[in-house]
């Protein structure tokens, strides 16, 4: 059993886990990824890439944003209680090169979140990191100050101008490939668009992109094959021979019209998972007053 550590809400439907993995913290590299079981018997797998670890400690970090039942039952856990099945480190991890030029990461909502072991990763062995933390508005930015802290640089953007300057992550990301120093490499994290945009930005000066495709990931071991994609015209399984591919070699337009197969149930899942729990609650609140009546 996997205790979790702390937990606590980063914005609207993203949560924030610290869990007690021992041997994952040890072996954990950037970009790499657990799947987590909610239930015991009969739970979902759900891949999480992970966040953060502490080997010494014996910790990783998990965020995720509640948008389907397995996610939305492990919102509802708190400090203290236990997940059943925590397996990894799975997937490839990130290529980390040391560069003369910047490394420009880019983070959009809670996919922010992946970005901090890739930043890690790159300011341990000396690159010079910009952040571009993007978000539709301020009250669903996350990791700012941890990015802070951390990168030589972070540039803030919002869809409505409430926090940093007013735009998509692409404005300063063109701006930096047309600096007099631009990037040598560009990741990005995020929702499909804003990575799809993001390679087209930098395809045009030929700058190295690298991007993490985890969103579309299932089952997390090859078997289910929900999570193919074209690269280069070849299909690969994202939770084998990834989560990260080469953004100019990804078939964008494939990767998205597959990623709407699922939103259907999920959404479904989503809601009678919501519609089960106010009923227990209801129960609940019944069991309540009766007992209170009948003292």
């Amino acid at each position: 059993m996997f205790k979790i550590i702390e937990k606590k809400q980063l914005s609207a439907g993203v949560f924030y886990m610290k869990v007690n993995a021992p041997e994952i913290a040890r072996n954990r590299k950037a970009g790499q990824f657990v799947i987590i079981q909610v239930e015991k018997e009969y739970g979902e797998r759900v891949p999480l890439t992970i966040a953060d670890a502490n080997a010494q400690e014996g910790w990783i970090a998990l965020v995720f944003q509640a948008v389907g039942a397995s996610t939305l039952k492990l919102s509802k856990m708190e400090a203290g209680e236990e997940l059943p099945t925590v397996l990894g480190p799975l997937g490839n991890p990130s290529e980390i090169e040391k560069y003369d030029a910047p490394v420009v990461v880019v983070g959009g909502g809670f996919g922010v979140a992946p970005c901090y072991p890739i930043v890690q990763a790159h300011k341990e062995i000396g690159n010079k990191v910009i952040m571009i933390i993007a978000a539709r508005t301020k009250d669903l930015l996350i990791y700012v100050d941890e990015m802070k802290a951390l990168a030589d640089e972070v540039i803030i953007m919002t869809d409505d101008g409430s926090a940093g300057r007013q735009g998509v992550s692409t404005v300063p990301l063109k701006e930096l490939c047309e600096s007099q120093c631009p990037p040598a490499e560009v990741v990005a994290i995020g929702p499909p668009i804003m990575m799809k945009f993001c390679a087209l930005t930098t395809k045009e000066f030929g700058i190295k992109t690298t991007v993490s495709l985890n969103t579309i990931m299932i089952d997390g071991t090859g078997m289910c094959g929900g999570c193919r994609v074209s690269i280069d015209g070849k299909t690969k399984f994202v939770c084998v021979d990834g989560p990260e591919f080469d953004a100019h070699l990804v078939d964008w337009d494939n990767m998205m019209m597959r990623m709407k197969s699922f939103k259907e149930r999920e959404q479904e899942d989503f809601h009678k998972c919501q519609m089960q729990e106010a009923a227990d609650n209801h129960k609940c609140r019944m069991q309540a007053q009766a007992d209170a009546l009948s003292k």
